[in-house]
């Protein structure tokens, strides 16, 4: 059982001494501890371990009062609710995670090789990374997750099964990624049921007809889709939709098949060059990448490699959101303001400023936030994966906003909950109007998916007294440790957690 730091306690116990006498002669009594420092305490921020066991000091308390046990662990816990108190600047800095979209299918992707171990760094440690894991561990491979180094150890050597069990494949829609190497390794592969957010119609011919280009037979049925490798070569390939689950998974199938494949209107986020440049470092023949045609060649075989995984640009621009909601000074750790594009353009539209210094991005706003226009598009447009978090910065501008939605119809499962919180937004033939407010209230809302949850959080961040979001779960199959990072900031945040025995077999290496 893991044990951790309870900034709330200490931040309690600091006030009730504290009283009504102020910071600076607080400051003064302990000595050597600035007023600054005190304040960010008093908001549940991390302190250095001197300045930590001078508090202690000064309060009375031995240090171990404030180690506490976790209860369950990330792996044999799920979250079902958080609890957020509004109205805190949050300043400091928190590290970027790994990105989701691309490691999902680079986790796929080492199930191409025969041989030897692929080690992965910077892997998310969120919910849909444990059902990937989960399922390479079904298909056979061997599999440890390093969970405190976000290191993940894939062994494919003895990958034999051909059948994504439903079990898995209904609880994350990154499943149908596994579709490609098990057909490439196997001969053959299907599939019943594939999950994720319910976000509408989100097509999947296009991958089997793909496959089926590519030499596949594909058969399908009330219950299940199956597919039979017969002549396995490449071939011309043309996605009606620049499909970033499509692009992926036909560049892994085509890694391995016979000839030279070229796919057309391939998709061009980060994420895909990401999952391309992992591919060349294991031998593949990949070319175009960060275009919108791909040529692969195809070869014999490809090897285990070592690679670190891209940070994630939708959690950077949802921790800048969070940072801009609350008129905050925020560095992003890890971050690529260039990954950003357009999502730093519309930030600064609505006021929000930015600087990049390394591997750091600084997001800091101190003037009112401007209404914003947005329309969703694929990369290099508007992600749809942050519609909801400006759509809750929105409800804060100065003015009337307007956000259209291109890609997902249900994608607007925030607006109910934020408008529980006192928003006005109106839905008008796929816009989303928001008019401003003067102040969002806190209340009992719910995270209907992941995006939408992370949009709550933002609301929350800014809204007066108390928020509770429900389903919680469900902002972790995106987010990692969420309350950690934003405690960090200063976001007086709590979660419930309950026991689950999903993913806890994962902590034991298989």
């Amino acid at each position: 059982m893991k044990s951790f730091l309870d900034t709330l306690y200490l931040a309690e116990l600091l006030k009730a001494k504290r009283g009504e006498r102020g910071l600076r002669e607080v400051a003064e009594e302990i000595g050597n501890v600035s007023p600054a420092t005190l304040s960010r305490v008093e908001h549940g921020k991390m302190v250095d371990v001197e300045t930590f066991l001078q508090l202690c000091d000064w309060l009375r308390v031995a240090p171990q009062q404030f180690i506490k046990e976790a209860p369950y662990g990330v792996l044999s816990s799920q979250a079902v609710r958080y609890t957020v108190q509004g109205g805190q600047r949050l300043e400091g800095s928190v590290v970027i995670q790994g990105a989701k979209n691309a490691a999902l299918p680079i986790i796929a992707a080492s199930l191409l090789a025969r041989k030897g171990q692929t080690i992965l760094r910077n892997v998310p440690l969120i919910r849909d990374i444990f059902a990937a894991i989960s399922l390479a561990r079904e298909l056979g491979a061997k599999v440890t997750l390093h969970e405190e180094d976000q290191v993940l150890i894939i062994d494919a050597s003895d990958v034999k099964t051909s059948d994504l069990p439903a079990q898995f494949t209904e609880l994350f829609r990154g499943s149908i990624l596994f579709l490609a190497p098990v057909l490439a390794r196997t001969g053959k592969a299907s599939i019943a049921t594939v999950g994720g957010c319910r976000l509408g119609k989100r097509r999947l011919d296009f991958h089997y007809r793909g496959f089926a280009r590519l030499g596949a037979e594909v058969t399908e049925d009330n219950e299940r889709i199956s597919m039979k490798m017969q002549d396995y070569k490449g071939a011309y390939l043309y996605l009606d939709t620049p499909s970033h689950t499509g692009t992926e998974n036909l560049m892994m199938a085509a890694c391995l098949a016979e000839g030279e494949t070229t796919i057309e209107n391939a998709a061009l986020e980060p994420e895909i060059a990401d999952v391309a440049h992992f591919l060349n470092l294991m031998g593949a023949r990949i070319s175009g990448i960060g275009t919108g045609v791909l040529h692969i060649e195809g070869v014999k075989e490809l090897s285990a490699v070592e690679y670190t995984i891209m940070p994630d640009r939708l959690d950077a621009g949802s921790m800048a959101m969070v940072a801009a909601a609350t008129q905050g000074d925020v560095a992003l750790v890890g971050a690529n303001l260039r990954h950003l594009g357009v999502i730093r353009a519309k930030l600064e539209q609505m006021g929000v400023e930015f600087w990049q210094d390394g591997s750091v991005i600084r997001v800091r706003r101190t003037a009112p936030l401007r209404p914003v226009n947005v329309i969703t598009w694929p990369y290099p447009g508007y992600p749809t994966d942050l519609q909801p978090q400006i759509m809750a910065l929105s409800c804060l501008a100065e003015g009337r906003s307007y956000l259209r939605e291109t890609l997902f119809e249900e994608r607007f499962s925030a607006v109910q909950e934020l408008q529980k919180m006192g928003a006005t937004i109106e839905i008008q033939e796929g816009v989303a109007v928001v008019s401003g407010v003067a102040q969002l209230r806190g209340t009992q809302v719910t995270a209907h998916d992941i995006r939408a949850g992370t949009a709550l959080i933002i609301a929350a961040a800014t809204a007066e007294g108390e928020t509770v979001i429900d389903n919680a779960w469900m902002i972790e199959r995106g987010c990692s440790a969420v309350v950690r990072r934003l405690s960090q900031l200063g976001l007086s945040i709590q979660e419930e957690r309950e026991y689950t025995k999903l993913f806890s077999a994962l902590s034991r290496s298989k």
